[in-house]
Order: structure tokens, then sequence, then C-alpha cells
């Protein structure tokens, strides 16, 4: 193997990988940063542009689009450099801001499901009191604590080294910026970051099944005038599609988070004997969710498809665009 830096003493290996394998690897990842960037990319534009699309829920995916769009833009192609390489090319100050951007947009979108999920329990079990209780300025304050919350856990922990105590000496050679953590930190960020809330929205969102379940049975049960059961019946169509398509969203995070969390829990237990092969392909997996939710939205959001037409036609450019209907 050769190292990251000849000149310099103490450098870690270089992995030389053969031609085949690092031409998919590279495929595979470069196609996944273009996939996130350009795909939420869209979804930014088009809630931003479409004033019909500006609502509460609609303003949590802006945010969660924005997100995405910047870790496909600012981590992925640092990571991808050294997921190739195994080598940190950009100075260590660089890793640690690298460090920290990737673990605040994590916790960040898990945070964004989470109020997401929230929104759609008002919406859909109690909706006489979901515009009042789901306002501008409520959101403004889930994006706020998602924000900021975020940035100060994510930059504070990699800045303190607090989670490295007691294992920098398994990395010690210079070209490492290796996502670990000790035993105490590794239980803390995965809790924090990732299983409390996505157990919290797991049961938000059976719930929310549930009581839909039960209004629906009411609704076709009820023997008012039609006019009003049909209304009804269309409104709770309509919370339910958003419901499960929110659904899929938060569930393509868990799925695709799982492994990486998994292992940041009980790789310090087993000495780190993970390899880095393993280990970059549960990174990975996991950066392909903000690939993935693009592609929910062209699939299920119909709004979604039209707003694309109308940017890909250039049709945003003129007058009034704005305006036009993509529901």
């Amino acid at each position: 193997m050769d190292l990251c830096f000849d000149s310099v003493n103490a450098s870690c290996h270089r992995t030389i990988r053969a031609p085949a394998s690092y031409s998919i690897m590279f495929i595979v990842m470069l196609g996944a940063i273009l996939l996130t960037t350009l795909g939420n990319l869209l979804v930014i534009i088009s809630v931003s542009h479409f004033r019909q699309l500006h609502s509460p829920t609609n303003f949590l995916i802006l945010s969660l689009a924005v997100t995405d769009f910047l870790l496909g833009l600012l981590v992925m192609p640092y990571s991808m450099v050294r997921s190739l390489t195994s080598c940190w090319l950009f100075g260590e100050l660089f890793c640690k801001l690298h460090s920290g951007l990737d673990m605040t947009l994590s916790t960040t979108s898990i945070f964004h499901l989470f109020f997401i999920s929230v929104d759609r329990y008002y919406a859909v079990c109690k909706p006489l009191h979901y515009y009042k209780s789901i306002t501008t300025n409520v959101i403004g304050g889930f994006l706020s604590f998602s924000w900021s919350l975020s940035l100060l856990y994510s930059f504070g922990l990699v800045f303190s080294n607090i989670h490295t105590e007691g294992i920098q000496d398994s990395f010690l050679c210079i070209g490492s910026c290796p996502p670990i953590f000790n035993k105490l930190w590794g239980i803390l960020s995965a809790l924090v970051s990732f299983f409390i809330p996505g157990t919290l929205m797991v049961a938000i969102y059976i719930h929310i099944f549930t009581v839909a379940n039960k209004q629906a049975k009411l609704v076709y049960n009820n023997q008012n005038i039609q006019s009003v059961k049909l209304k009804s019946i269309i409104s709770l169509k309509a919370e339910r599609k958003a419901a499960k398509t929110l659904s899929l969203v938060m569930g393509a995070f868990i799925v695709c988070w799982l492994p990486f969390f998994t292992l940041t829990v009980t790789d310090p237990f087993i000495n780190f004997l993970v390899s880095e092969d393993v280990f970059n392909a549960v990174f990975w997996f996991g950066y392909f969710n903000s690939a993935f939710n693009p592609i929910i939205y062209a699939l299920f959001y119909p709004w979604f498809q039209k707003s694309f037409v109308l940017i890909l036609k250039g049709s945003i450019f003129h007058a009034g665009s704005s305006f036009l209907r993509v529901k």
C-alpha cells in the first residue's frame, strides 16, 4: 500500500483498488451526489417559486430539501475522496468542519422529519385545530430548533474532541479523518440523532393511521347530506395520502441510516474491528437517503411532477409564473 503523503512521517496508508472496483465506486458515488444536489434543488425551486405550494408542511419539506442539497454539495464530494483513497487530503481544520457539518445535516434531517410527523398528526388527528396550532410562526420555531440544536450539538462535539477521548491512539496517522465515536458518545449520538426521534416518529405515524382508519369508517357510515359527506371523504383522503407519502420519506431515512448508527454504537465495543469497506458501505447507504427523497416526491406528489415540467420548460422565468396552478 502507498502512503497518503509520501514525504510525511507517520502518514496513513492509501488503499490501492483494482481499476474496476475504483470505477464502480466512483460512478455510484458521483451519481448519488448529482442526484442529491439536482433533485433537491428542483424541490427547493418548486416550493419557493410556486405560491400555491406555500403551506406549513411544504415549508418543512423545503427546509429538508435544503438540508439534503447542502449535504450533496458540501459534504458528499469530500467523503467520496476519503472513501476512494482512505486518505483525508484537506487538512485537520477542514476535517473538523466537514465532520461537524456532516453531523449537523444528518441530525437536522431527522429533526425535520420528526416535526413533519407532528404536522401530519395535527392535520389528520386534530383537523379542526390544525390551522390554529400549526401556523407560520410555529413552523419557524420548528426550523429554528432543528438547525440551532443540531449546529450547537454537532460542532460542540467535534471541536471539543470528547467523542474521541480514549481512542485517539488508534487513529494517530496523518491523513485520517474517520467518523468515529468512543463507547459513551457513540451511544449518546445514536440516541439523540436517530433512535429517540426515530422511535417517536414511528409511534406518531402508527397513531395517525389508526385515527385515519377510524375517521374513514365514521365518514362512510355517516348519514348526513351527500355533499358534506363527499367533501369529508375527499379531505380525509388527501390528508391520508400526504401522511402516507411523508411516512415513506421517514421510512427511507430510518432504513438508510439504521446500519450506520448501529455500527456507531457497536464498533467501539469490538475494538473497531469493522472493516473500512463495510463502514464506507453503510456510510454511503445513509447518504443515499438524501437522493431518495426527491424520487419519492416525484413518484407520489403530482404537484412536484407538474412543477418539474414547468421548471424544465423554463416557464418559471415568465411573468406571473409563481401564480400558476400546480395542484
